[in-house]
């Protein structure tokens, strides 16, 4: 039995490497206690004019796809499924053509 991997270079398919960047975010109407803590902190080391810090995350991912809208597809359902919590996160990505 063949992998997919291996069925699909022999169908002739090209995979190209993408590189995804992902932020997620809690969404604005969920409240930030590291984010606070952050400001907070910042405030008392002299930096007055810091105001609502949210802390999020960000993703690097490498990937093969034979193009940009399969590739952005894949980070789309990892970012619902695993990167973010749907209920109280959101989510951005960019993607890119990797480098060999």
């Amino acid at each position: 039995m063949l992998t997919v991997k291996f069925s699909g270079a022999l169908k002739g398919e090209n995979k190209l490497k993408w590189l995804a960047k992902v932020e997620v975010t809690l969404k604005k109407a969920i409240l930030d206690p590291q984010g606070a803590a952050v400001e907070s902190s910042l405030v008392t080391m002299g930096y007055d004019n810091v105001q609502q810090v949210r802390v999020g995350k960000y993703l690097e991912l490498v990937l093969d796809a034979a193009d940009r809208d399969k590739a952005a597809a894949q980070v789309e359902e990892m970012s619902k499924r695993l990167l973010s919590n749907p209920v109280i996160e959101d989510f951005s990505y960019i993607i890119q053509e990797a480098g060999a």
